[in-house]
């Protein structure tokens, strides 16, 4: 029975003796008292978390928790409390003044902590805080992808081993749902192939130059004045961002270790708007793609800029949005879509994932992957088509491209000196083979291939 429940608080009476009475008459709690049990008993009832990084994401982890405060208690089944937030900043005059902390042994050590985010981002010092912090029974939810790439097998071990739970659905696509399916949803599935937008920034940059005609240095300024990319985009427009997010997921699907440095990984710092003029009269778009595909017992993984058309699923999506297409062995395929980043989308992965550690407090969820290490196939077996922008006259060398490469759809911009292809399927050995013999045969002085993209089957 509840401490607090209208049956218990009316026949609450105690037999005490009073200051003045020494006869052992009985007398009732003053309401005071009875306020204090009250209080006691909601205090019991909450579980207490710790917010690590009080950033972005970490803010919004607070929101969604306050906002939505009956929602989760009632899934829960008790309330959510945040009782530490670790900073370097005070935040004075704030609500959340008195919950900062900076030392990191004061959430590690408090007992009564259950669930701890981890918000910082990058490897240090999150990684050592989270292994302290699983090895210390507690359970943690993350939206780091750099720390699950690079770390994910040793903790995901640490949690098993200690019935806790490591969970980081944040950590890839932002507020779409996609790791819970794939251990959830797709589990009875073999997965045969994983593709996906996964980086916001870099999708808005090839939006603006697919929709406005912008250069990669003006969409990346844009990108920038509003927010979407860093002062430093390196991660994100040279692909490394993707890379690390198709290797988790890879990892999901295979059940085996993925390490995100053998995925060959190619960014959009070379893409420009004359490639989408191009693309638009191919019918196409361009965007940057992280894609891992099982196929003859071998698994593929790549990132890179992929050329693709109108009745792909991946064309339509924009802006700051993600999209992953996932095809399992029975289910066909299936399509997740969203806020790719965002604080409260973001935020509101973490919270679910504190939902299903705060239901498991006592136990682990089978989730993750194992120690065995999964090679990464040779992408020189991988099959796409190509498009091929080469400067001089189409006229001249249509010949000589299908000669190399078989037969190709051509492609010239009015008032251009030069001209693009795009081939059939092929694998990626054969278009290297049929490269190198355009590349002898451009013997004039104005004759260089000018771009190569990889399309899509």
């Amino acid at each position: 029975m509840r401490l607090d429940s209208p049956a218990l608080l009316d026949g609450l009476w105690a037999s005490r003796t009073e200051a003045g009475f020494s006869d052992g008459r009985e007398v009732p709690y003053t309401s005071s008292q009875i306020t204090g049990i009250h209080e006691i008993s909601q205090e019991d009832e909450m579980i207490k978390v710790a917010i690590m990084g009080y950033g972005t994401i970490g803010s919004g982890v607070y929101e969604v928790l306050e906002t939505n405060r009956e929602v989760l208690a009632a899934s829960v089944g008790q309330e959510l409390s945040v009782k530490y937030i670790l900073d370097l900043r005070d935040f004075p005059g704030t609500s959340v003044e008195k919950k900062i902390v900076h030392d990191f042994s004061v959430i590690c050590q408090d007992k009564e902590v259950k669930i701890v985010v981890e918000t910082m981002g990058g490897l240090d010092p999150a990684y050592p805080f989270v292994k302290a912090c699983l090895e210390a029974g507690k359970h943690v939810a993350t939206s780091n992808k750099a720390l699950v790439a690079a770390h994910g097998t040793e903790l995901l071990a640490i949690a098993r081993k200690k019935k806790v739970n490591f969970m980081f659905e944040a950590s890839v696509g932002g507020g779409i749902p996609i790791i819970r399916p794939l251990y959830r949803c797709l589990m009875g599935e073999k997965i045969e192939e994983i593709t996906g937008i996964l980086n916001g920034t870099t999708n808005f940059i090839l939006t603006k130059m697919d929709k406005e005609g912008a250069s990669f240095e003006w969409a990346l300024k844009e990108a920038q004045a509003l927010g979407y990319a860093e002062r430093n985009p390196e991660a994100d427009v040279e692909g490394h961002d993707t890379c690390r997010k198709i290797a988790i997921l890879t990892a999901m699907a295979t059940g085996r270790e993925v390490n995100y440095e053998e995925i060959p990984t190619e960014g959009i710092t070379k893409i420009t708007d004359v490639d989408f003029r191009y693309a638009d009269a191919l019918g196409m778009s361009v965007k940057l793609v992280g894609q891992s595909r099982v196929e003859n017992g071998k698994t593929y993984a790549w990132v890179a800029p992929l050329m693709i058309g109108k009745d792909h699923p991946l064309y339509a999506v924009s802006d700051v949005y993600n999209g992953i297409v996932v095809k399992g062995n029975m289910i066909g395929t299936t399509m997740y879509y969203g806020s790719g980043a965002g604080k409260l989308p973001t935020a509101s992965a973490v919270v679910a994932d504190m939902v299903e550690e705060a239901k498991h407090i006592n136990s682990n969820i089978p989730i993750g992957w194992s120690g065995e290490k999964l090679s990464i196939a040779s992408g020189q077996d991988l099959i796409f088509r190509y498009f091929v922008r080469v400067s001089g006259s189409c006229e001249d060398r249509k010949d000589l491209v299908e000669a190399a490469f078989g037969k190709s759809r051509f492609v010239q911009l009015e008032g251009m000196d030069e001209f693009a292809f795009l081939t059939g399927e092929m694998k990626e050995a054969r278009f290297t083979e049929s490269m190198e013999i355009l590349k002898e045969e451009l013997t004039a002085e104005n004759e260089r291939v000018l771009q190569v993209i990889r399309g899509n089957r």
